[in-house]
């Protein structure tokens, strides 16, 4: 299977870590994973805030760049998102009929990690190892876009060694919404705090979520209470093993 690697331009720039998890996880799992080095910004940042129109070159070329690929992994709810259930209605509102076709054929590729596992791999144990307790945050795109469902929680289950801890009230969103963050401050602090106070109860570790940019947003909360609660990806704690050091 011709797999490529979708790292998003935000873990790209701040999380390239994860990137490299996913690349470690799968290669583990007996599969080669490509790196289009021509890949660029989804759009989503674009889409989100009305410039549609200034979005449009950015869905071409990701169906360009990923056209000859069998899938599509990505360590992003949100991007998947993205590509998945807007990139079609771009085309559709601004392109050529032709352009409808070739990006409706590439998003049809375009996993979130824990499905591709899941779904396409059809494993959940995948020989990690984390002796930590872990809390899991679904993000609201992997959790109302996407549909994810508990893919993530059981790829965690079978995580040797962990103690994996149920976060209350977890479908809460923690804020974040890319720029909603930024234009609603004060109910994006108020929700975060939800979100911090609902962490720390469990007594967890480590946080664990499938997008950074939530995982970043609810760290940095518990990061400025000094509560010692660590943040991973879901990518990260599955390419563990005992090797590692933790």
């Amino acid at each position: 299977m011709r797999i490529a690697l979708f790292i998003t331009c935000f873990n790209d720039t701040m999380f390239p870590q994860t990137g490299k998890a996913v690349v470690k996880l799968l290669e583990r799992l007996g599969h080669t994973v490509r790196f289009p080095q021509a890949q660029t910004c989804c759009g989503q940042m674009h889409f989100n805030t009305g410039y549609r129109v200034e979005a449009l070159p950015m869905v071409r070329r990701f169906a360009e760049v990923f056209a000859d690929y069998e899938a599509i992994v990505t360590p992003s709810g949100s991007c998947a998102g993205m590509v998945r259930e807007h990139h079609t209605t771009l085309a559709a509102q601004y392109g050529d009929a032709r352009l409808q076709s070739r990006v409706r054929d590439v998003a049809l590729k375009v996993c979130e990690l824990s499905e591709f596992l899941v779904d396409v791999l059809g494993v959940t144990d995948v020989g990690a190892y984390f002796p930590h307790r872990v809390t899991y945050h679904p993000t609201c795109h992997s959790l109302r876009m996407l549909r994810v469902g508990d893919r993530p929680l059981r790829l965690l289950r079978a995580v040797k060694g962990i103690d994996l801890v149920e976060l209350p009230e977890a479908d809460s969103c923690c804020g974040f919404g890319g720029t909603f963050a930024l234009k609603n401050p004060d109910v994006s602090h108020a929700m975060l705090a939800d979100k911090v106070r609902a962490v720390q109860g469990t007594g967890a570790e480590v946080l664990c979520a499938g997008d950074n940019s939530c995982l970043m947003h609810i760290a940095g909360g518990l990061g400025r209470l000094r509560t010692g609660v660590g943040a991973r990806h879901l990518a990260e704690i599955l390419a563990a093993t005992e090797g590692d050091v933790a």
